[in-house]
């Protein structure tokens, strides 16, 4: 019971996802993890956090109408940002790269300092508990890093270009579509950019 509880929280802070979490999916689900540098993390994993990528971290405000500057850069044409809007998104993205890959490092450092923990034979649950508050403090200032750009970015854009963005990734139906009951349908219309 203890050492389930124990893979679980260690899944949680590698953040890897539920479903890989149950030994019900394939007779050897985890085979071929043993030859990883650093077990909790893929060689597709390590890549994107030292590239400051987002690794799905920021889905909280993404999936919340709170966009992200690098995805509003790849769609700033079609949401109409103004010189201005580009401008400063663009300084956004920059910071939180930079800060995203030092924040990245540091995390795939904690990762590989349980891997290699575990590798040993000296570990006992003072050690492990330590290194397991080292890697949720780093986790949680590169998911800090990232969500906080999201609350950035939402300031820097009016509620149709938000409402578009949302719409362009797939996140919401075209408001053009349909007009609400007891709007304008013209208003509507221009409001959302439709015509």
């Amino acid at each position: 019971m203890r050492k389930a509880g124990l893979i679980a929280v260690l899944a949680m802070v590698a953040g890897v996802p539920v479903w890989a979490q149950s030994h019900g999916h394939g007779a050897q689900p985890y085979a071929g993890f043993e030859n990883r540098a650093i077990k909790s993390l893929s060689d597709d994993d390590i890549a994107q956090l030292r590239a400051g990528k987002g690794w799905g971290l920021a889905l909280p405000a993404e999936l919340n109408g709170k966009p992200g500057p690098a995805h509003l850069l790849e769609l700033k044409d079609e949401i109409g940002l103004s010189a201005a809007q580009v401008t400063a998104v663009e300084a956004l993205f920059s910071d939180m790269q930079s800060e995203a890959i030092a924040a990245g490092k540091q995390f795939i450092r904690a990762e590989a300092a349980l891997s290699d923990a575990f590798a040993g034979d000296d570990l006992d649950e003072a050690k492990l508990r330590g290194l397991l508050e080292a890697s949720a403090k780093a986790r949680a200032e590169l998911r800090f890093v990232h969500l906080r750009q999201h609350l950035a970015t939402a300031e820097i854009l009016t509620p149709e270009q938000i409402a578009t963005y949302n719409r362009l990734r797939g996140y919401a139906g075209d408001p053009c579509d349909a007009v609400p009951e007891g709007h304008n349908p013209a208003m509507w219309r221009k409001h959302n950019g439709c015509d």
